[in-house]
């Protein structure tokens, strides 16, 4: 499926551009199922502050400059999955007992995470595994770092307010499967 994101009014890049984002979910065999994310950026990626590689590894705080979310969680259930990807490599992933609530350090896999620059437009791709039971809520979103230290939040849907918030249950805008 191809989604759209938008920029939260209050937190808009110097220049407009498009972002998307294509999710494949497969979970067809045993009891995991295999998610691959790709976020295309509109933009040239040399706008951007893109953190160099390293060898990948579970960071705290990657949302203060580039990096990209997704947010699942059970339909009609509080509790929500959040992970983290940055181009660098690092990630992370907690888990939340209810709308920013009782965060810990989520029991997973470590997501296959990579980058193609395009020249005139990036893709930034991570895989996940979840559980393969039923249906899922997701949330899609990323922060944009450009050079010039502006930062655009982009989100599937952003809930009323003056700020971007990415947990807000509003934001859980798509479905698997």
């Amino acid at each position: 499926m191809q989604l759209n994101l938008a920029h939260h009014p209050a937190a808009a890049p110097t220049e407009p551009f498009k972002l998307w984002v294509n999710v494949e979910h497969s979970a067809a065999f045993g009891v995991t199922a295999t998610t691959n994310i790709w976020f295309g950026i509109g933009a040239p990626a040399s706008r951007f502050v893109i953190p160099e590689p390293v060898e990948p590894k579970r960071v705290n705080d990657l949302w203060k400059t580039t990096c990209f979310e997704a947010f699942l969680r059970v339909p009609g259930v509080q509790a929500y999955r959040e992970w983290n990807f940055a181009p660098s490599g690092e990630w992370a992933a907690y888990d939340f007992a209810g709308y920013r609530e009782g965060r810990s350090d989520a029991d997973v896999t470590a997501p296959y995470i990579r980058l193609e620059d395009n020249m005139t437009w990036w893709a930034f791709g991570a895989t996940i595994t979840v559980e393969a039971r039923g249906a899922w809520e997701l949330g899609l979103s990323a922060v944009l770092e450009e050079k010039d230290g502006t930062k655009s939040y982009w989100a599937l849907a952003h809930p009323q307010g003056d700020k971007p918030d990415f947990h807000d249950p509003a934001c859980f805008a798509a479905h698997l499967p």
